[in-house]
């Protein structure tokens, strides 16, 4: 359990650090500040995934609550406009509690008024369920909802979309554009008056702070009423979602539900530690079902899908992890049956076109992903029927050629890309500007090409079929001697014209990953220098400090954003394969440990911060490095999970 109190909202500011997110299993979420603002687009009640996990669109953006008792009005509702904090509810708001759902208490006098928010999972819905204790005469709560119904990463203003209410039993249904499915707001013991009106400049300070529009209009449909007797208790819910929904008179039902759930996927990754516990409960928000129905990842809220990079490399701490195996055997046979040329898709349109494959390492996870899987499940029929011949496709067109210029050269190193092309996970440009170049032959690229040759050969070897490159791992391993700088570090990138000698992290997965072409000094060596000047309490910088591109703040509009991103600001996904090659160059040994423990603790602790309940995208390089970038990142928890369970609690597969 997480709370806070008044001292977590002293200012309408500070209050917005912290944001709430829940969601439904199907890529769909809802999300908002812990003080009720909306300060993103991307804050609504009941952002829906039409064709999950995508076509997210935001129907529910807020509802907001009023108080009448005896002649005086609370207004619990903080919204910020054109004129600033024009309404300053979050001052009624005593506490905020998450347990794992969001959960405020409000005190307005005599009255007392707590609200719980949770999707069912599986359904386009959200619940959100009241308890009111009014110890006073008759009162009465007010709640109007602000409608929309635009792609979430838009804006809307009136004029743009044509709404069409109707009156149900216990609510009312609203349509809007043609095509999508209506929304149904219903309340149980409460009444429902129309009252069509619109929400006008909304304003969206994270957006502002983007160098992105800001304002938004909302359709106010009319409000809900509900009675609050004298000395009584009312407990009722509002239930927003697509379709016919579940009823508000299930909500508590629903509830439990749920909770039930949470905790069948705690127990099923079996952990007693408290914060990988917490780490479980986190990954279950990223896995999600396709409308095919398999199961796929989502990269991160608020924002992104499912990408194929970070689907292979937050696998492991998502599923196996958490012992759902199913659905990590499910995502690689999805994936793997759309290997094409060798190369595995980075994305997925909306639409449902032909897959992008503009990646060059998101298929070399894949290799691995497929061994990390095998080495929890000892899955032989999937692996030698499904995974290796999409794993031998991968290798051999790599190593003869495909696309994007992705092909070995006659020292065994793969090479990729071009000065307009870029392929890796540090992909930045802005307009003709590569910010961070990184075609050629880049060290991680080369480290994860080993890594997949040793794979393909242990499986081989293991279930005793041919090779179809045999002796390859041994000349990439050859060749790996160039990425090594005479100060006793890995260079990033080679080049004909050049060796790229920035200190960056992607060095570190020479250590990190199952199969290493360094020797024990040299990788001794990367991980010292790794530490002395890309460490951070929350992750890897993505420059050294010392280097005159560091950026140590990631902030301003795209451009300025994007000059940061892979230049100082922190990663913390990355933690994770750096607290690995750590215990591995100390041998495992119970000093390395307990470091490890060290390393990790800052998150803990960032659980509550930004993203409640989950860990961020990214951070400033320099100090306090604060929380930027999605608020909750598949991959960030996947490896922090991973090296907690693996490094510090030392529970790794096939330990018997």
């Amino acid at each position: 359990m997480v709370h806070f109190g008044l001292e977590a909202w002293r200012t309408f500011e500070r209050g917005c650090e912290r944001e709430w997110f829940v969601t439904n299993g199907l890529g769909g979420f809802a999300a908002g500040t812990i003080i009720g603002a909306n300060t993103r687009r991307y804050h609504g009640l009941l952002i829906a995934a039409l064709n999950p996990p995508v076509r997210r669109f935001l129907l529910l953006a807020k509802l907001d609550e009023r108080l009448e008792a005896g002649g005086v009005f609370y207004n619990l509702a903080t919204n910020y406009t054109a004129g600033g904090v024009t309404e300053s509810g979050f001052v009624h708001l005593v506490r905020a509690r998450f347990c794992p759902f969001p959960e405020f208490f409000y005190c307005c006098g005599h009255i007392q008024l707590r609200k719980l928010i949770f999707m069912p999972h599986g359904q386009n819905a959200t619940v959100i369920l009241y308890r009111v204790t009014n110890a006073g005469p008759l009162a009465r709560l007010i709640l109007t909802p602000l409608i929309n119904y635009r792609d979430y990463h838009g804006n809307s203003y009136r004029g743009q979309i044509s709404f069409h209410q109707e009156p149900i039993a216990d609510g009312v249904r609203i349509s809007g554009p043609e095509g999508l499915p209506p929304l149904l707001l219903r309340i149980s013991n409460g009444e429902f008056s129309a009252a069509p009106n619109w929400f006008y400049g909304m304003r969206y300070p994270e957006e502002e702070a983007r160098g992105l529009n800001p304002w938004e209009d909302h359709y106010q449909p009319g409000r809900f009423t509900v009675e609050l007797p004298a000395g009584s208790e009312k407990v009722f819910a509002v239930v927003a979602a697509t379709g016919l929904g579940p009823r508000p008179e299930e909500a508590e039902a629903l509830l439990a539900a749920e909770r039930e759930r949470l905790a069948a996927v705690e127990q099923a990754a079996g952990f007693a530690d408290s914060f990988a516990r917490a780490l479980v409960r986190a990954a279950d928000a990223f896995l999600v079902q396709r409308a095919s129905g398999a199961a796929t990842i989502i990269a991160g809220y608020p924002w992104f899908t499912d990408w194929g990079r970070d689907t292979m490399i937050a696998l492991p701490g998502i599923t196996l992890l958490t012992g759902r195996f199913q659905a990590a055997r499910e995502i690689l046979e999805l994936f793997g049956a759309y290997v094409r040329e060798g190369l595995l898709p980075n994305y997925f349109p909306d639409d449902g076109g032909e897959p992008l494959y503009n990646t060059v390492d998101a298929a070399l996870w894949y290799c691995q992903a497929v061994y990390k899987y095998f080495q929890y499940t000892q899955d032989e029929d999937f692996v030698v029927k499904i995974a290796l011949p999409a794993m031998r496709e991968i290798v051999t067109r790599y190593a003869g050629g495909t696309r994007y210029g992705i092909v070995m050269a006659d020292d065994g190193l793969l090479k990729a890309g071009n000065p307009d092309i870029q392929l890796t996970w540090m992909d930045a440009k802005v307009g003709d500007w590569v910010v961070t170049p990184r075609h050629g032959k880049a060290v991680e690229i080369n480290a994860l090409w080993y890594n997949a040759a040793c794979i393909l050969e242990e499986f081989h070897a293991r279930f005793k079929l041919p090779n179809p490159l045999p002796g390859l791992a041994a000349k990439i391993r050859e060749g790996f001697r160039a990425f090594w700088h005479p100060a006793g570090y890995l260079y990033d990138v080679l080049r004909e014209e050049e060796k790229e000698a920035k200190i960056r992290p992607n060095q570190i997965f020479a250590v990190s990953l199952p199969f290493s072409p360094l020797s024990q000094d040299e990788a001794e060596a990367v991980v010292r220098r790794v530490e002395a000047e890309l460490y951070t309490p929350y992750g890897l910088r993505s420059l050294s400090a010392r280097d005159p591109d560091y950026k140590g703040h990631y902030a301003g509009d795209q451009r300025q954003r994007d000059a940061a991103y892979h230049q100082g600001t922190v990663w913390s996904w990355l933690i994770g394969p750096f607290v690995t090659a750590y215990r591995k160059v100390h041998c495992y040994s119970p000093d390395s440990q307990e470091r490890a423990r060290v390393y990790l603790s800052p998150f803990q602790d960032h659980l509550a911060d930004h993203g409640i309940g989950s860990v961020s995208e990214i951070f400033d390089g320099d100090w306090p490095h604060r929380p930027r970038g999605c608020f909750a990142q598949a991959w960030s928890v996947a490896e922090v999970l991973r090296a907690y369970v693996e490094e510090v609690l030392e529970k790794r597969a096939g330990r018997g």
